[in-house]
């Protein structure tokens, strides 16, 4: 049955693209959907696969014509969103819609959806590990760091609203147990 929507949310750096990659990888008939944004697009991101890369005039006209299904100023005057028509294409193709967004942007599409969807949040072992990851990733200046580990400390509280915690302690088993919600999800 086509029409499901699993909804992955985590704090930056908990591993969540990580997550979504291989559920993508091992789950047929999921398809990932591309939620749009106003930040700079890194060196080794595509527009169109890992985002839809939008200018900030145009992301705002965007939100006055109502073509988000959910949108957050995430960062200051940095924008994330889904659009509608991204979870249209994928549902007229018979396929499950998968989400890799942020915290308030999952829940915000939970409540939309309600059964329909499923909330799983990748929870970090710890902090001081997400911070470690952060720092590894070494794709922020020292400002967008401690913006972003003051986000994750707020986001971490989040949990608690999810269908399902998933612990990223050992990428492997996270992984592992990932297939196995998702595949019991699709299932019920």
């Amino acid at each position: 049955m086509s029409g499901k929507l699993i909804i992955v949310c985590a704090p930056s750096g908990a591993g969540k693209t990580t997550i979504v990659r291989h559920i993508l990888e091992n789950i047929p008939g999921i398809e990932f959907s591309v939620s749009a944004t106003n930040r700079k697009q890194r060196p080794t991101e595509v527009n169109g696969l890992d985002y839809y890369f939008i200018d900030t005039d145009d992301f705002t006209i965007r939100i006055a014509k109502g073509d988000f299904l959910e949108w957050e100023e995430v960062y200051p005057g940095t924008f994330y969103g889904t659009l509608k028509n991204e979870i249209d294409r994928i549902w007229n193709r018979g396929n499950h819609v998968i989400f890799d967004v942020d915290v308030e942007g999952g829940l915000n599409i939970k409540r939309h959806f309600g059964s329909r969807a499923m909330l799983v949040f990748v929870q970090p072992p710890s902090l001081e590990v997400l911070k470690e990851r952060l720092l590894q990733r070494a794709t922020e200046t020292q400002k967008d760091y401690d913006v972003r580990v003051s986000k994750a400390r707020r986001e971490m509280e989040y949990a608690q609203h999810a269908d399902k915690i998933l612990v990223n302690d050992q990428l492997d088993k996270a992984k592992k147990d990932a297939i196995a919600i998702v595949t019991e999800f699709l299932q019920s």
